[in-house]
């Protein structure tokens, strides 16, 4: 079979080879078509907020809601993509992809059966767990309506996330890129019909919100299988080897797991407080977090094209390639940060409106936008961080950073700053916290990098 890193007819290194060429060029090609999906798929929400918020402050409140419980839905898809992921890329750098099939096609088929199970499970828990989070009696019809559709898509978008992360380890970034929006795109065209009934469509207002998002996954998951499984020939429907790789995944996947399940918990109280501040507050803070969105998804897209450049090079061992890729992605992230945070407050009242037109609504949203999008750029350098450790099969340092960040450091700070400064408190504290780990992660996987260079060098230890 054709190694998709090398060109088909030469054999010679293609862009799909991230141990050769400028560390940068290859982070700025998959970053680019990161970037694409992402902001394909926030536009795409922000368009289903307008919508959503065009029906009313209830719906808009009972979407802001959801976040929380997605998040934890999905953080067992994505651990097992964070897990594969960073096995493949190693096993690309050092030249096995007849190992990447095997276990690409192991990881899908255990999303397929994780995902049906938990969120069967999710199903029934619906109603406690909303209330659990603070959802008055109007928004809790309404956000576990919208959520028991959801559940339904929520398979096979995680099916489609888990492969598309696979693709990247290969090196692949102009194949997730188009497929990322093509959902979103999809998404977008098919929620106002079912939104506000146009054409032979009923009015299903909030459920059509969720109906649209199901439809465009089932959709876009047929075309993923046509690159991944024909195309790429990433499929070899055997199962010979699975509990090894299970074994491989989840040395890297459990840890990333768990720190992705933190991450709920944090959200989880950090909505239940601001609950405690009305309706409006809670609806403001999930419009500044989808505007904000687009600043942190150019951090996201950085940091994420870390895991295929570091995990092959780190496969190759050639570790000063490494280096460099860290300090290009962290020099990129705090420019950035500084960058968004500055048009975030010259323009963010702009944005609010253009998504709502309640003036409690736009001006909680406003108070976020004036306080959260300082730690952006803080926020890059530990998700780079975190993904480089991934990358090098090092799982423990992402999960003591996720404790650090989402629960020992950063819930004591809300309820401190709730306490005395209301619900700017909870955002001030959030800041804080992302700062002082920030600068921890830094420096940790810094230590790290350079001890592997030292003694690569000096004791020739072999990986």
């Amino acid at each position: 079979m054709t190694n998709p890193v090398h060109d088909a007819t030469d054999g010679r290194p293609s862009d799909r080879d991230l141990t050769v060429g400028p560390i940068p060029r290859h982070m700025l090609r998959l970053s680019g078509f990161l970037m694409l999906s992402m902001i394909s798929y926030n536009v795409a929400s922000l368009m289903e907020t307008i919508f959503v918020g065009m029906v009313g402050t209830n719906e808009l409140a009972a979407i802001s809601f959801t976040f929380p419980v997605v998040m934890t839905l999905q953080s067992v898809a994505m651990g097992l993509a964070v897990g594969a992921g960073s096995v493949a890329a190693r096993n690309v750098g050092s030249g096995d992809m007849e190992r990447v099939r095997l276990l690409s096609t192991h990881c899908l088929g255990l999303v397929i059966a994780l995902s049906v199970v938990i969120g069967g499970v999710a199903y029934f828990f619906l109603t406690p767990i909303f209330s659990f989070l603070g959802a008055s009696d109007e928004v809790l019809l309404l956000v576990v309506s919208y959520m028991a559709i959801w559940l339904i898509g929520m398979p096979v978008f995680a099916l489609t996330n888990v492969g598309i992360t696979l693709m990247r380890a290969t090196g692949d970034a102009v194949t997730p890129g188009y497929l990322s929006s093509l959902g979103a795109i999809l998404h977008v065209g098919i929620a106002p019909f079912l939104i506000f009934g146009i054409g032979p469509f009923p009015e299903l207002g909030l459920q059509g919100a969720a109906l649209s998002f199901v439809t465009a996954r089932f959709l876009e998951i047929l075309v993923f299988f046509y690159f991944f499984a024909v195309r790429d020939k990433m499929v070899l429907f055997e199962v010979t080897g699975f509990n090894q790789s299970v074994r491989e995944m989840l040395h890297v996947g459990l840890p990333a797991m768990a720190a992705n399940l933190i991450m709920p918990v944090s959200m989880g109280v950090i909505t239940r407080l601001l609950a405690g501040h009305g309706t409006a507050v809670v609806a403001g803070f999930g419009v500044a977090m989808r505007i904000e969105f687009m600043a942190i998804m150019v951090i996201f897209a950085v940091s994420i094209s870390l895991s295929p450049l570091v995990g092959q090079n780190w496969g190759a061992r050639l570790y000063d390639r490494v280096k460099s890729a860290m300090r290009t992605a962290d020099a990129y992230v705090v420019i950035w940060g500084v960058f968004s945070y500055l048009v975030l407050v010259a323009f963010g009242d702009i944005f609010v409106s253009l998504i709502n037109d309640d003036p409690l609504v736009q001006e909680a949203a406003y108070d976020y936008l004036l306080i959260g999008p300082l730690a952006v750029g803080a926020m890059g350098v530990v998700y780079n961080a975190t993904h480089c450790f991934n990358a090098l099969g090092k799982p423990m340092p992402p999960l003591i950073i996720s404790l650090l960040r989402m629960i020992v450091i950063n819930i004591p700070l809300v309820l401190i700053g709730n306490y005395f400064w209301g619900y700017m408190g909870i955002y001030f504290g959030t800041v804080v916290t992302t700062v002082l780990v920030g600068v921890l992660s830094w420096r940790w996987v810094n230590y790290t990098i350079e001890g592997r260079m030292m003694r690569s060098l000096g004791l020739g230890e072999s990986q």
